[in-house]
């Protein structure tokens, strides 16, 4: 937790950092709704680490995903963590299509569920128990989660413990967020559709403003001094950029464009140019350029097509990642995955717990559905990933949707729709 007199340092950071001082107190964003709001989260409980089992694990990944996966032979345990909210909603209809596949494709897939969420910290005080970070790190290939956030925890404790935890605990440094137009009514712009909407967003995602660093000096008074730290390390943001570039080479991307606010946040951003310079220098055939956050807003909403793939910090990728949702259809149509190659990784859909709608049949759950589907593609199921998408493309073709997007069913019957044209294919 943050000490209110003196500032903190994450023990997770190296001791190659750049630290940005800004006068505005702490705050991270939180998932409230098919939205999002703004809420204070401390800064998540450190378990302990097995390096055993860490090793044990890494080198099991090593060996599944250097080749394609036998299926006879292989299981993959994946844990189940739903959450709060519409959380278990959505995560229910993206299990009904990860059940059918492994069933009938026999994937070779072990569910684990997990009941970690706010009813469980609200009764037990616990967010994970004693030894949870290590079980997954170790026994696990992935983890499913829906969505976190509670208005009955304002604090947010249980998210930033275990969602926030895993993130930094299990160190899954790339945050992927595709950004794929699927029909070209769901486009906001005019005239840009299908072919211009098609990108790749990777936001860093163990460093900058989120590490927690930071504290109040005289705080409630009016003298009052916050100070907020954003930390960028050579290590983190040289394998952010690499991911970038690796990512656009394997996929045939044309350009990477690496994003910052180096005129204002100098340090950091000098470090993150000179760093972006360096490693594309290795990647002669990919163009690469550099544009500020605040121009590279504009031109996705002006020019989507010019981006291939986009590689930032933590906070301008949370920033723009909802931008890119909004351009395929909105928060409800976005997927995404925290990773970290060769080790388990998460996969969750980027919209909040929108509280005020659980239970209602209202939440839109082709987030989960194509989460699901990029899970399945981590873990080397790639035949299984398209035929999902292709599901989700017959559904909103057909007008088989929640009303977010224009259709006239609810969650559950959106999530039938969906696996209705995955049987039929």
């Amino acid at each position: 937790m943050l000490n209110p007199e003196t500032p903190t340092l994450d023990p997770f950071l190296g001791s190659n950092f750049i630290v940005h001082r800004s006068n505005f107190s702490l705050f991270l964003l939180s998932s409230g709704h098919q939205g999002k709001t703004r809420r204070r989260y401390p800064v998540p409980t450190q378990p302990r680490f097995n390096p055993d089992g860490y090793n044990a694990r890494r080198n099991h990944n090593d060996a599944c995903r250097n080749g394609a996966p036998n299926r006879s032979d292989m299981t993959k345990k994946i844990a189940v963590v739903p959450g709060d909210g519409i959380g278990p909603e959505v995560i229910r209809e993206g299990m009904k299509v990860l059940t059918y596949l492994n069933e009938s494709s026999k994937l070779g897939l072990q569910f684990t569920h997990f009941g970690w969420n706010a009813d469980t910290y609200l009764a037990t005080g616990i967010s994970m128990p004693a030894g949870a970070m290590d079980d997954i790190r170790t026994n696990y290939d992935a983890v499913f989660l829906g969505a976190y956030g509670d208005p009955r925890v304002p604090d947010m404790k249980h998210a930033a413990d275990i969602l926030l935890g895993m993130r930094f605990q299990l160190d899954l440094y790339v945050n992927y967020r595709p950004v794929k137009l699927l029909d070209e009514r769901l486009s906001p712009l005019k005239g840009k559709g299908k072919k211009e909407i098609d990108l790749v967003i990777f936001r860093e995602n163990t460093e900058g403003a989120y590490v927690g660093m930071g504290g109040n000096f005289k705080k409630g008074t009016p003298d009052e001094i916050a100070i907020q730290e954003d930390v960028s390390s050579r290590r983190g943001v040289e394998r952010i950029i690499r991911y970038a570039f690796e990512y656009a080479r394997k996929t045939g991307r044309k350009s990477v464009c690496m994003s910052d606010k180096n005129n204002v946040m100098r340090f950091g951003g000098d470090l993150w140019l000179r760093t972006f310079e360096s490693v594309a220098s290795e990647y002669p055939e990919i163009e690469h350029f550099h544009m500020f956050v605040d121009a590279l807003t504009m031109q996705m909403v002006r020019a989507p097509e010019m981006f291939d793939v986009i590689v930032t910090n933590n906070m301008f990728g949370d920033i723009v990642t909802d931008l890119g949702a909004a351009l395929q259809g909105g928060l409800g149509m976005a997927a995404s995955g925290n990773i970290h190659p060769n080790r388990v990784s998460l996969f969750e859909p980027i919209h909040g717990s929108a509280p005020k709608y659980a239970g209602k049949d209202h939440a839109n759950p082709i987030g989960a559905v194509l989460t699901a589907a990029m899970m399945l593609e981590f873990l080397g199921f790639t035949a299984e990933a398209t035929r999902i998408e292709a599901a989700v493309t017959k559904a909103i073709a057909a007008n088989e949707t929640t009303s977010d997007i224009g259709g006239p069913l609810g969650t559950i019957a959106a999530g039938d729709a969906i696996l209705r044209h995955l049987q039929t294919a």
